[in-house]
């Protein structure tokens, strides 16, 4: 992680990066969005190569949630990169919509939790590794919350008793915290969250057109997918 104070709200992770991007390149690929503020690419200790993430901060929570609507699954290099943003109003988004990944190879970290499930949607809090209190070592399962039910019903579907790092996993709606033994996923919580995402507004769009930056960033196989 970045050594600097960061505007949460206006900071979007960019993932799937192929090793040739570099933080000028990120920069100007996002500035299509809107003006940024920082971007950093975490580096290899040893190699000192990033290792295919990074975050990006913008002036405004407007600017990162566009760059998160126009930028995610944009090819560079012929990779479809990641664009979600890195922290969102819980108040908001905060639907109900928590998965329990068991059975967790202890190679997986939060990162790989991350990547892998924010195909499915926008995760709204960084994923969530049950570790031992004293040791800090993985307890071999974890949590991961979405916006909406559609992107965890998609997860369950796609990602039940498949394998990561090796281990097959389990996938399923996690239990309340308020200890009745209820999990979520219930059809009233769902009946909630389609009343909540009808109050949510979307910000402005400044651009229409992707083509505008198609030209300028084709000499990195930069495409779109309209």
């Amino acid at each position: 992680m970045a050594h600097f104070e960061r505007n949460q709200e206006a900071t979007v992770y960019i993932g799937n990066l192929d090793t040739r991007a570099t933080e000028p390149l990120v920069w100007e690929l996002m500035l299509q969005a809107g003006p940024v503020v920082n971007v950093h690419l975490p580096k290899d200790r040893v190699t000192q190569a990033h290792q295919g993430f990074g975050f990006v901060e913008f002036l405004s929570e407007e600017d990162a949630d566009y760059a998160a609507r126009i930028l995610n699954q944009v090819r560079l290099w012929g990779k479809p990169i990641r664009v979600n943003k890195a922290s969102v109003d819980h108040r908001n988004l905060d639907v109900g919509a928590t998965l329990f990944i068991g059975n967790l190879d202890p190679e997986v970290d939060e990162k790989m939790l991350y990547d892998t499930f924010s195909a499915f949607g926008q995760i709204i809090q960084t994923p969530n590794i049950g570790r031992d209190a004293d040791t800090g070592a993985p307890r071999g399962f974890g949590f991961i919350s979405f916006s909406t039910f559609e992107a965890s019903d998609a997860a369950i579907d796609a990602m039940d008793s498949q394998f990561l790092m090796n281990k097959q996993i389990s996938v399923s709606y996690s239990f309340k915290k308020d200890g009745k033994g209820e999990r979520h996923g219930s059809a009233a919580e769902r009946l909630l969250a389609n009343q909540a995402q009808k109050n949510i507004q979307v910000p402005n769009q400044m651009f229409t057109d992707p083509n505008q930056y198609q030209q300028q960033f084709s000499q990195y196989g930069y495409q779109t997918n309209y």
